[in-house]
């Protein structure tokens, strides 16, 4: 949507109004007696009041109406959204997913809510700790509906389709090849242009924060100047036929009635957010002497644990870049982690399994299950000439990983019928190259 405007920056402190409304933010204060415009001022807290300055998430919104003026909550169909993680017998098995079906629009309607569909999670929303991956197939826009999550933080990963996401705080176009993010309580409505899939990581209780740079310095990955935040943006809107609120809580859906549209701020200010980014901007680091460094280099954003350096889910990715390392087997190397790995692919063929693992599928490999290249990429990989080659030209890879041992549900092993049940295969023709007669050679 040409014309949108952005922030610029990762947690800032930001400010905002909109034009048509010069002077609706209060000065000098939060709260004044009588707001600009006849505004109310509504505090949306993202964190304890007591938290520590630079963990403190607060930003003030001043609306025409308040949020709370609505109908009672109503329990809702939740349709494939769960958070139910004992539907099936725990299954260690590696899994792949061809790509995730989108309904056609001449036999259903669906918008993005009614198409969420969880595929695999762990832990709990009412203690909130834990997350739940989810894919989204939808084909019609949110009319007249909005979506609100209690239970944490939305990470949004589309693969086909841009999304115009209206929140609270502004509007913001989201393109393949870029991310955003609708942390919770943000109240949000997603329209698309057309057939649309996508992947959703949810994080409950944590937010998301740029990792530790370390020895790398002051900068690279993802740097913060390249996160965009909407500027404010309102509309004064009566919806005589009701306007539905739809409120994600415990893992439940539920809905309110009221008369008005919920994207009535005028101005707003502070360090809570939506936001998106655009991968193509991120800093690749890598080796550039020998061996394969491992995959956090390739950290977007992290949601830190309690447990120093263990994350409860980090966004990676595995972005085009140069492969210069000599000596070396390129490709990501065989594997047991005491992480889950969700794998998903926004375009392109992802460089260990350039056969099988397609755009708008996935794969998850649970903790301590072996996984690696298949048997092509390994035999192609130990024979090649090593020269520097452009690596994952014209592909985004990206992984969802987390320190949660994940269960899958019903609807990602048996409802959506996309679970590609030969997946083992890609690894049955590797072969012993053991030579028990090699002796190393005399320089």
């Amino acid at each position: 949507m040409a014309g949108l405007k952005y922030l610029s920056g990762f947690g800032n402190e930001f400010s905002s109004e909109d034009p048509r409304c010069p002077g609706a933010l209060p000065e000098g204060q939060n709260n004044p007696q009588v707001c600009p415009y006849g505004l109310y001022a509504e505090q949306l807290s993202g964190s304890a009041f007591t938290c520590p300055r630079p963990a403190n998430k607060r930003s003030w919104l001043y609306r025409i109406l308040p949020s709370v003026k609505h109908k009672p909550f109503s329990p809702a169909p939740r349709g494939h959204l769960t958070d139910t993680w004992d539907q099936v017998k725990p299954d260690p098995n590696q899994m792949r997913w061809l790509p995730f079906t989108i309904p056609a629009s001449s036999e259903t309607q669906v918008d993005f809510v009614a198409g969420l569909h969880t595929l695999c999670g762990a832990g709990d929303t009412r203690t909130r700790s834990g997350i739940a991956i989810h894919v989204y197939t939808c084909n019609t826009s949110m009319v007249d509906r909005c979506f609100n999550n209690s239970d944490g933080d939305f990470l949004i990963v589309p693969q086909q389709g841009e999304l115009l996401i209206t929140t609270e705080f502004g509007k913001m176009l989201v393109e393949p090849n870029e991310i955003c993010v609708i942390q919770a309580g943000m109240r949000c409505s997603v329209a698309v242009s057309g057939p649309s899939r996508g992947y959703v990581l949810e994080v409950y209780g944590a937010h998301f924060e740029l990792p530790d740079l370390g020895p790398i310095g002051a900068n690279g990955l993802a740097n913060p100047r390249d996160f965009l935040c909407p500027v404010a943006w309102y509309e004064d809107r009566e919806v005589s036929t009701g306007y539905t609120v739809i409120n994600k809580y415990q893992g439940a859906l539920f809905t309110s009635q009221q008369d008005h549209s919920p994207f009535n701020v005028v101005g707003w200010h502070g360090n809570y957010t939506p936001y998106k980014y655009h991968l193509e901007n991120f800093m690749v680091i890598n080796s550039v002497a020998f061996d394969h460094a491992d995959p956090s280099i390739f950290t977007v954003l992290t949601a830190r644990s309690t447990r120093p350096g263990v994350a409860i889910a980090d966004f990676v990715i595995f972005p085009p870049r140069w492969g210069v390392a000599d000596r070396t087997f390129r490709p990501p190397y065989y594997h047991r982690n005491c992480m889950s790995e969700f794998m998903g692919l926004i375009k392109g063929h992802y460089e260990a399994k350039a056969e099988g693992f397609q755009p708008g599928g996935g794969s998850l490999h649970s903790i301590m299950t072996p996984h690696g290249p298949d048997t092509d990429c390994f035999e192609k990989n130990t024979t090649s000439t090593l020269e520097p080659e452009r690596v994952a030209e014209g592909t985004m890879a990206f992984m969802f990983e987390s320190s949660f041992s994940m269960a899958v549900t019903e609807w990602g092993l048996e409802t959506c019928q996309r679970l590609d049940k030969s997946y083992s295969q890609c690894w049955e023709d590797l072969r012993s190259h053991f030579n028990p007669s090699w002796r190393p050679s005399k320089q």
